[in-house]
């Protein structure tokens, strides 16, 4: 059964992000839906919930179709419910009393501590407001769920908690799933669809396949166009040729070929299509900055604590050198990102037992929530402000990082999360660190952006301290493994590499 059909759909905001998209969705398909950032993965899905309505085209939903949408962020609204009340949420009003068994079973589906179930979503992590968004669309029992980055903020575990209770789901339920974590839209998919301004691309496979698929398809279409651009010209010389002799021999058949032919290679010539190319949402590149310390970083039963002073866990004697990229692993909540915070302040200046950083260190620091960038101040602020490369140069910089010349002068809070993503690497780039210390860098990164920050990353003769939940990113990038085990800090041969192996 069809649940939804497009045809010749399109979306102009500003400037056209796609059209002439046709596609159809049927009971239980899993479709992925891939795009750089700012290319309309977003604006699709919340055409589909009903939210904004498409510039052209059709739209035909099954008759009674019930759809849900999982939005990137937490709607303030939920943030003063408990996790509990979320998850009631998604229940009709006169309905809730005899059927909240509904939303205590989808709590349940998805691991939710039933200490956490009467604490408001605003005192909880990004990841468990993402369980609670989770049951509350769950409960609905819809017919269609659309799903807008649902790993972000969730730890290993529960990625692959995640990709079970997708694969739990009722069979004839339908997903839509945007996503750039790529082995979770390997899991989680059968379909893909990469989303294009033009020409939009389906393949009923997985990702991975799907994008070794479109290669190759874009690679015969570059062929075609250079074969055709080349008859093309052939038929412009053999044209000129004859209207030569025309000329010469005063032949009138020979001028009605020579118009033929130039007939022929305008229409191929009009008719030839180009490969696609992803205009980039943005360059990110890194710079090192230079030291001879032999070890940069030390950690030897240093305690990190929560912020409210209790212990969370303490480290055994490790040290980072120059080319080390050092992965924290660990649950949610387990303190990797309060590690992070620690190696900051001491790099920083503030001394703290059992942390020792080299005199030599140069930080680069991007949080998870891009605090460092500020939000009220612009861009251009930031780079030609902080930086000494001239006005023309800070304008050049953030335009090739993707900042286009109108956001440049407005508060960073009015960007996309992929425009601040590349703001920080471009910061850190100009900032030239020798030691890296990012926490979640790709969380809003297209799957390109973080082809290249892997890329740029193995390039640097620094170290990185890097804690992400994203794991072709951490098997991509990681050269050594560090997790949070309980109260320990442990290294790991691989971060595949099961707690239960460990030692005592």
């Amino acid at each position: 059964m069809t649940l939804i059909s497009l045809n010749g759909l399109g979306v102009t905001l500003g400037a056209p992000l796609f059209q002439d998209l046709t596609l159809s969705l049927s009971k239980g398909d899993r479709l992925g839906l891939v795009a750089a950032n700012g290319r309309g993965k977003t604006t699709l899905l919340r055409c589909l919930a009903g939210r904004i309505e498409p510039s052209v085209g059709r739209f035909v939903r099954a008759r009674g179709l019930r759809t849900v949408f999982v939005q990137q962020d937490t709607p303030d609204a939920l943030l003063a419910l408990t996790l509990r009340e979320v998850a009631l949420d998604g229940l009709p009003a006169e309905t809730r009393d005899w059927e909240a068994w509904r939303a205590e079973v989808a709590l349940d589906e998805l691991g939710v501590p039933e200490d956490l179930r009467e604490r408001p979503l605003a005192e909880l992590s990004g990841g468990w407001r993402r369980m609670a968004q989770l049951a509350r669309a769950r409960v609905g029992e819809p017919d269609l769920m659309l799903l807008d980055e649902p790993t972000n903020h969730l730890d290993l575990a529960r990625i692959a908690g995640l990709e079970a209770w997708i694969a739990g789901l009722p069979g004839d339920m339908a997903l839509i799933v945007a996503s750039h974590d790529r082995a979770f839209l390997d899991t989680a998919t059968t379909r893909t669809l990469f989303l294009r301004e033009r020409d939009s691309q389906l393949y009923a496979l997985a990702f991975s396949p799907a994008r070794q698929a479109l290669a190759e398809a874009d690679a015969a279409t570059a062929r075609r166009h250079a074969a055709d651009l080349q008859e093309a010209t052939r038929l412009r010389r053999q044209a000129a040729k004859l209207n030569n002799i025309g000329i010469n021999s005063g032949s009138d058949l020979l001028q009605v070929k020579t118009r033929q032919l130039k007939a022929r290679a305008a229409r191929i010539e009009e008719e030839a299509r180009p490969a696609h190319r992803e205009l980039s949402a943005g360059t990110v590149r890194l710079s090192d900055g230079g030291t001879h310390a032999r070890a940069l970083l030390v950690l030897d039963g240093a305690e990190v604590t929560a912020p409210d002073g209790r212990l969370l866990f303490r480290t055994g004697r490790l040290a980072i050198a120059p080319g080390d990229r050092v992965v924290v692993l660990g649950a949610n909540g387990a303190g990797k990102s309060r590690l992070l915070a620690a190696v900051a302040r001491v790099v920083g200046g503030e001394p703290a037992p059992g942390f020792w950083c080299a005199g030599s260190v140069v930080a680069g620091v991007c949080d998870q929530e891009l605090t460092q960038l500020g939000r009220d101040r612009t861009p251009f602020e930031i780079v030609a402000g902080r930086f000494d490369v001239g006005d023309q140069r800070a304008r050049a910089l953030l335009a090739g990082a993707g900042v286009d010349l109108d956001r440049q002068v407005r508060p960073v809070q009015v960007l996309s999360g992929g425009q601040r993503a590349r703001l920080a690497m471009l910061v850190l780039r100009l900032e030239r660190p020798n030691f890296y210390m990012l926490d979640e860098p790709t969380n809003h990164l297209d799957i390109e952006g973080q082809e290249v920050l892997e890329a740029e990353l193995r390039a640097r003769e620094g170290a990185c301290l890097v804690v992400s939940h994203d794991r072709r990113f951490v098997e991509n990038v990681g050269n050594r493994f560090w997790r949070i085990d309980g109260r320990r800090l442990v290294e790991l041969e691989s971060p595949l590499e099961p707690p239960s192996q460990r030692p005592a």
